[in-house]
């Protein structure tokens, strides 16, 4: 039989019990010279920098505990979360490379109002001056150039009255209408007399005497449509009385105006009255107005003046000057044979009348009618009518791409004669923050109620605040805002204190809140994100971007999107983008090369929640 293996040879470093304690002896060692080399280096005459690298290298705990003791104990709850997106994570401007300008042909491009696409759509009814989009193939990928020497836009309300003319270098106006007093040059600026193709002599004395006709003091009449605008003097003049007009003008000969109105600071966009409905919901504006705006109202069994009908709220105003309103006196100067002039008023008479709209006045060169407040009556009148029928199984509100129709749109029903189709509304300011008519009576789809709205009016004043822009916002820096994603409207309702004006969009496809925005008494429009917005580029000073692209990201190229804002931001403005912080991510490279600086912050949902905000622009202000 074997003998067993020797026992092995003994060996205490084995036995855990001396381990603990060899490990105990050694953090001690370590943790005494530490305190000596920090305890050496405290001398005043010591180089910091050679302080803080020893003591960090030798044991970091200790040392932070000791150097905090050297600083003030008061402590510093502000936010501190935003990080770089651009410049500091590329390390020198060569490393990237920026997308191209395109030509300078391109200094005013407008892709859907492009004057060589217009010349393959038909003349009839001027729809080839209607939106006719790029197709995809046909989009630019450069950045539109702004103009040579372009300047910094005056301020509101300076910019009422005055325009850089390298900012809009065009005196096409100047020439067409300088009878007419619309624009001067006066140096290296534009003046805006305020003159008009009616109002020559100032529009001051016209407003007087559409004082006279519509209450415009009253807080009745808020929101207006003024048709062939010129370079809005009349919306201007408004703004005395805290009506906010909105603007339309097609891009003709006289291809500035909508521009100039702009650049004053003024709410306007290109459109026009031709095939397709104007793109507002029904029931939308207090007033409508049109001064000499050649519009063949009496033409197309009176298509037009319908249309007007349709987007006037009940008991709204339509206000006309020019032809052939006064033609006893003013035939000769409109160069028109006064038989022909008076048969066109006849038949106009006759079209507002079937409309049910009733004639307030006429004095001198201006007219205006008044839409009824319901159409209980209209019905009955209708039976003795065979034209216009009132319209059938037809979205009132659809305002995109939709053809007009001849026939009358009709009011909400109406339990009373005295009701008001639709509901009543506040006078202006109180209408701004009351719920809606169209929300208390959930005419709004997909469940909006009045809680939403109030939580939603919370909501935006809330993130306006955490936004950092209120200083700017203050000192004057924006004046022409545009909402890409506008809900009921709470992020203008936020800025309603300060002298800016915003343009509400709300995606045709989207939840149909826009007519919610106009009973507030703010304005908007329709819009799909995948085509070119009807303005010209350099109008706005400041675009809210609400998770607009993640919404358009399974609908078309999102970088697309980024170009057509680059298009229409001033070279000074601001982008604010709240999204899904991987649709961020997404984005940043493109907006680096589009030389623009960037920075990301939480939202007020916290650092944990993927919704973060991104502020873009090439002066950035984050408080």
């Amino acid at each position: 039989m074997s003998k067993p293996p020797p026992p092995p040879p003994h060996r205490f470093l084995v036995k855990p019990v001396i381990k603990i304690l060899l490990l105990i002896l050694l953090c001690s060692f370590f943790y005494h010279l530490s305190s000596y080399t920090i305890t050496t280096n405290s001398n005043p005459q010591t180089n910091s920098n050679d302080q803080h690298s020893k003591s960090n290298f030798l044991c970091p705990t200790p040392t932070l505990i000791n150097l905090s003791r050297t600083f003030s104990t008061s402590l510093d709850y502000q936010p501190h979360h935003t990080i770089a997106l651009s410049d500091d994570q590329h390390s020198s401007s060569t490393q990237l490379q920026f997308f191209p300008y395109c030509h300078n042909n391109f200094t005013d491009y407008c892709p859907c109002q492009d004057p060589l696409r217009e010349k393959q759509f038909d003349i009839e009814n001027k729809f080839y001056r209607e939106r006719h989009c790029p197709h995809k193939y046909e989009f630019l990928q450069c950045l539109i150039p702004k103009p040579v020497d372009y300047r910094t836009r005056f301020r509101w309300p300076t910019s009422r009255k005055f325009a850089w003319f390298n900012n809009v270098p065009s005196q096409k106006l100047l020439t067409y209408k300088k009878s007419q007093n619309w624009v001067q040059l006066e140096g290296d600026r534009f003046v805006f007399p305020g003159g008009g193709t009616t109002f020559r002599n100032g529009v001051k004395d016209y407003l007087d005497l559409i004082k006279k006709m519509v209450p415009l003091k009253s807080g009745n009449v808020r929101t207006v449509l003024d048709v062939g605008c010129g370079v809005a003097s009349f919306g201007a003049a408004l703004t005395d009385y805290n009506v906010l007009t909105m603007s339309i003008a097609p891009r003709d000969i006289h291809e500035a105006q909508i521009q100039f109105a702009l650049e004053r600071g003024l709410p306007a966009m290109l459109g026009i009255l031709s095939i397709h409905r104007l793109p507002y919901p029904s029931r939308s504006f207090d007033m409508a107005h049109c001064s000499r705006c050649l519009v063949p109202w009496t033409d197309h069994g009176g298509l037009y003046l319908m249309e007007i009908d349709r987007v006037l709220r009940p008991g709204g105003y339509w206000v006309l000057s020019g032809p052939p309103i006064n033609w006893k006196t003013s035939h000769k100067e409109w160069e028109r044979e006064a038989e022909n002039l008076q048969k066109e008023q006849a038949t106009l008479e006759d079209l507002a009348m079937r409309l049910c709209w009733k004639k307030i006045a006429e004095h001198g060169p201006v007219a205006v009618w008044k839409k009824p407040t319901n159409h209980v009556q209209c019905h009955q009148k209708s039976k003795l009518w065979k034209f216009p029928r009132f319209c059938n199984a037809s979205d009132p509100d659809a305002g995109w791409y939709k053809k007009m129709e001849p026939c009358i749109t009709p009011l909400p029903n109406v339990k009373s004669i005295k009701d008001i189709s639709g509901g009543a509304l506040e006078k202006w300011p109180k209408r701004l923050n009351m719920a809606p008519p169209r929300i208390k009576s959930s005419e709004i789809k997909d469940g909006k109620n009045v809680i939403d709205f109030d939580q939603d009016n919370r909501l935006w004043k809330r993130r306006v605040s955490q936004y950092g822009i209120l200083k700017s916002l203050t000192e004057g820096k924006y004046r022409n805002i545009l909402d890409m994603n506008a809900g009921f409207g709470g992020f203008a309702a936020a800025l309603s204190k300060y002298q800016v004006w915003v343009m509400n969009v709300v995606p045709f496809d989207a939840s149909n809140t826009l007519g919610a925005i106009y009973e507030r008494g703010l304005i908007g429009t329709y819009m799909n994100w995948c085509e070119a917005f009807s303005t010209y580029p350099r109008t706005y000073d400041l675009i809210h971007a609400n998770r607009i692209f993640g919404m358009y990201i399974a609908k078309c190229d999102i970088i697309d999107i980024l170009f057509e804002m680059h298009r229409i931001l001033r070279p000074e403005g601001t982008i604010i983008v709240r999204d899904h912080i991987d649709i961020i991510v997404k984005l940043k490279d493109s907006i680096a090369k589009m030389r623009w600086k960037s920075k990301i912050q939480h939202s007020e949902l916290g650092a944990s929640h993927p919704e973060k905000i991104l502020i873009i622009g090439n002066s950035i202000e984050i408080s």
